[in-house]
């Protein structure tokens, strides 16, 4: 009878510890947040003061302060991580660089992010800046920066922090083609991701770390790869394809999205949403429940009125360029990413339009800009300078050449070879007709391709116009790097765009069939 109490008490005390031993943390996540310090229109863009008082606008760092400090009141062991993209998209990053983002973050509280692509917009040393400015970590796994002065000894492929007395690994990524997408210079070779997470998860492992979080800013598919491929990681804290999960209109797919025990999560982007994971662990460190949901940061956040202060201090530089009324559209165009990746867009058709109607008289042809180019709508009304920069935000020139109708057809299957990733390659064009088949190889999927309503010739050499950004190898168009007569120092992209917007009166959007899907 007694032994039978003893191991009664024994697995009663065995339960008890086992209980004890599960770990629950909180995180709260942020990805592509693009410089949108202010508050933001439900097209992404610029917020009139007036709207955002009448509560009809979303994010802002302002509502993240707010936000993020609820969220920790309520939380158990919070941490704050970012999945990459702190860098371009308004005045804010064309004039302060990453200097506000570094301060932003700073008083966010922050404890690690990711290196997005857009943080080498303008190369190695304006990152380098932005590291030494922050109070926290910055990862990238899947990169050899060993070459790279500036970068050498600031960027660490992992890191572990601690809550509760618990160790937790957190490991970085990056896009694989960030030499295409960005300005890393020559000294950074980027690798496959899967081989360079599970070096480090190994790494991590056999410092008896068991709770580990990958920050990628990979994409919603590389990381559900990432999620197969490797073992060992419990959590990837997502970026680069702006995804929204979870179970409102237009999410993509469940928040968290589960690969085995691995939990994924991604929060749209332009800090519209702060993710919120809540994840139990057991002794093993095995995932065992993990529940959530991207909180929208719509007017029912209150703004914390010193940032809002702050922010309106930055802001004060910028505004006589933003606020300058450039011209008028008769209703919005739309420049939504959803569309401008896949198919003809509005936006595309008058920025390939402004383009193509500035150097028509040079000789020129046709024109080719990327969709991943185009980062917003612009809703009806009177635009401002601001909104025009908010479009198109990267400082790109025209650059024209002339390559041969050959070199255009490669170049027209590139921008359509990724169309299911939702690829920033896809082309916007002006002067020029094509037909896509979405479902053929890659590789294979254009046809019908017209110049001036004849067919193209492969022989025949034609005048381009597209971004400096494409003209030297962005977004895989290396078969431009070698075009003849290039010239790269054209005028500003967006200055180009307004003064086109300008000389239309109220401009009317509308897209035709210059792009055909099969």
């Amino acid at each position: 009878m007694t032994l039978r109490l003893l191991s009664t008490a024994a697995v009663a005390a065995l339960a008890a510890t086992a209980a004890q031993a599960d770990y629950t943390m909180t995180i709260l996540h942020t990805n592509d947040f693009h410089a949108r310090f202010e508050p933001i229109s439900k097209y992404d863009s610029t917020c009139a003061a007036e709207d955002n008082e009448a509560g009809e606008c979303f994010g802002g760092t302002a509502r993240l302060v707010t936000a993020i400090e609820e969220a920790r009141g309520r939380a158990e062991n919070p941490v704050l991580l970012d999945g990459g993209d702190q860098f371009q998209g308004t005045l804010f990053y064309t004039y302060y660089k990453g200097e506000l983002a570094a301060e932003m973050m700073n008083k966010l509280g922050y404890d690690a992010m990711t290196v997005g692509n857009h943080e080498f917009d303008d190369g190695p040393e304006v990152l380098r800046g932005f590291v030494d400015a922050i109070d926290f970590p910055i990862l990238m796994s899947n990169a050899d920066i060993s070459e790279e002065p500036e970068l050498a000894d600031a960027i660490q492929k992992s890191t572990v922090i601690e809550r509760a007395g618990e160790k937790i690994g957190l490991i970085g990524l990056t896009p694989q083609d960030t030499d295409e997408l960005a300005s890393p210079g020559p000294n950074i070779t980027f690798t496959d991701p899967v081989p360079a997470v599970q070096a480090e998860v190994d790494r991590l492992t056999e410092e008896g770390v068991n709770k580990i979080v990958v920050l990628s800013h990979s994409g919603y598919g590389v990381d559900q790869r990432v999620a197969e491929e490797t073992t060992g990681v419990d959590v990837i804290v997502g970026g680069h394809t702006n995804t929204l999960l979870g179970d409102m209109e237009g999410a993509e797919g469940p928040y968290p999205t589960m690969v085995g025990d691995t939990a994924i999560v991604q929060a749209y982007a332009y800090g519209k949403f702060l993710g919120e994971l809540t994840v139990t662990f057991d002794d093993e460190g095995v995932v065992t429940e993990a529940t959530g949901a991207p909180i929208i940061m719509d007017a029912a956040v209150t703004e914390n009125e010193e940032t809002v202060a702050r922010i309106a201090e930055a802001a004060e530089p910028l505004d006589e360029i933003r606020n300058e009324v450039v011209a008028e559209t008769a209703s919005e165009i739309d420049g939504s990413r959803e569309t401008c990746r896949a198919e003809v867009c509005e936006m595309g058709v008058l920025v390939a339009d402004a383009m193509l109607d500035r150097v028509q008289d040079q000789g020129i042809d046709v024109a080719i800009t990327n969709g991943g180019g185009l980062r917003a709508s612009i809703d009806s009304g009177e635009v401002t300078m601001g909104e025009v920069l908010t479009v198109l935000p990267f400082q790109n020139t025209l650059s024209t050449f002339r390559v041969s109708g050959s070199v255009i057809v490669e170049a027209l299957e590139n921008g359509v070879s990724q169309i299911e990733e939702g690829g920033g390659r896809f082309p916007q064009v002006a002067g020029m007709s094509f037909a896509v088949n979405p479902s053929a190889e890659p590789g294979s999927r254009v046809s019908d391709v017209m110049i001036g309503g004849e067919p193209i010739e492969p022989d025949t050499l034609y005048g381009v116009v597209s971004n400096n950004y494409v003209r030297n190898g962005g977004d895989g168009y290396s078969m431009f790097i070698d075009a003849r007569d290039a010239y790269d120092y054209g005028p500003d992209l967006a200055d180009v765009t307004a003064e086109f917007l300008a000389d239309q009166g109220p401009y009317e959007p509308y897209t035709d069939d210059r792009i055909t899907m099969q």
